[in-house]
């Protein structure tokens, strides 16, 4: 008995000592393929202004009779994170909670404008109930034929000169960021600046 014992105890231990070696080799698996995988970034799509011009200048009011301006030099300095929504787009309700955060962490730097385009009433409600109403928020269907927006939610980072710095389809609080990386890195998109540390062909935009 006290033999039978002693062999499925040391079996156990043989068993454990397996699965942790399995363990630790998944675990180095993932590390490498982590490395391996491109950091995913907003998806740079065709139409519009490129990256590196100037963008669409515009002036009204928005939503809420305030006046906003697009385009040109800014004398405070700051550039503009223009995000295309649309009230009934489920991806851009679950963004809108990181755009505001986002905004207050980079107050000092960025302001952020709403833009969409549709019946006001509808697009009112929409900005009232999901706490977008202290933001500029634009009602133009032009602005976005403008910039090219075909699919939402789109992002558009402007800098103080006017000038297009990133743009692209954003669904995560990572795409908004890597907008806000491409433009420190001075490139159109991280795919862009993925393809130039590999020494590769650079990514062409998808054709409008």
């Amino acid at each position: 008995m006290i033999e039978t014992l002693l062999v499925s105890n040391g079996l156990l231990w043989v068993a454990v000592i397996v699965l942790a070696a399995l363990v630790f080799a998944l675990a180095r698996q993932v590390g490498v393929l982590h490395e391996r995988v491109a950091p995913a970034g907003a998806l740079l799509l065709g139409g519009g202004p490129k990256v590196g011009d100037p963008a669409p200048a515009w002036s009204g009011t928005d939503l809420f009779e305030r006046p906003f301006h697009l385009g040109g030099l800014r004398d405070d300095g700051l550039g503009t994170l223009l995000l295309f929504v649309a009230p009934g787009c489920p991806v851009c309700e679950s963004l809108l909670p990181v755009v505001r955060r986002l905004a207050v962490e980079e107050a000092a730097q960025l302001r952020v404008i709403f833009a969409s385009d549709g019946p006001l009433e509808a697009q009112r409600r929409f900005a009232e109930q999901k706490q977008l109403d202290s933001f500029p928020y634009v009602v133009s269907t032009e602005l976005g034929l403008a910039h090219g927006v075909g699919r939402l939610p789109h992002a558009v980072l402007i800098d103080a000169a006017g000038i297009v710095r990133a743009k692209g389809l954003v669904n995560s609080r990572e795409h908004l960021e890597s907008l806000l990386e491409a433009r420190a890195q001075g490139v159109a998109s991280i795919q862009e600046f993925v393809a130039r540390s590999a020494g590769g062909p650079h990514p062409t935009e998808e054709p409008g």
